[in-house]
């Protein structure tokens, strides 16, 4: 269970915490929140084929709507330091 902990909080350091000036301690519920809906929701994991964990809540894609790079657009998340990329329909 100590090596669970040791990743989850390594990541969160990593992508979150070294980049962000938290300002109390209601600023950080706040972040941690956000980053916890993008990283259930949407940040692809090595371990499930670069899917996230609520892939069902998530529409399904057609493959020639992925070839078409204009379409794409970036929405900043948790406080801007990430970024999430969507299909315009």
């Amino acid at each position: 269970m100590n090596a669970i902990c040791e990743r989850v909080i390594g990541t969160l350091r990593r992508e979150l915490l070294d980049r962000t000036l938290i300002l109390n301690e209601r600023h950080l519920a706040l972040v941690l929140h956000n980053y916890l809906i993008h990283y259930n929701g949407y940040r692809p994991h090595q371990s499930r084929q670069q899917r996230p964990p609520d892939i069902a809540a998530q529409p399904a894609r057609h493959m020639t709507a992925l070839n078409d790079l204009s379409s794409v657009r970036r929405k900043p998340v948790v406080t801007a330091t990430i970024n999430e990329y969507h299909h315009v329909a």
